[in-house]
């Protein structure tokens, strides 16, 4: 390997906003993050419930002209 090419490469903490800390190594310092696998809902099995039957009406009323029209054959 080339000397002085390769960036410095040391142990670092990642801290998520939940407040867990997980010590890797890294050529960055003081890593911050949003979610990690503590907290994160796959791998915690506790799912948030999105409004999808909403959304698909609303997608349906938008649309309901186009679906609405006979087809040309």
């Amino acid at each position: 390997m080339k000397k002085g090419i390769h960036p410095e490469y040391a142990d670092t903490n990642i801290r998520c906003a939940c407040g867990n800390e997980i010590e890797v190594g890294s050529t960055k310092t003081n890593i911050s993050v949003e979610i990690c696998s503590k907290c994160h809902p796959f791998f915690t099995g506790k799912q948030k419930l999105i409004d999808t039957a909403g959304r698909i009406e609303r997608f349906r009323k938008k649309y309901e002209k186009f679906q609405n029209q006979e087809k040309p054959t």
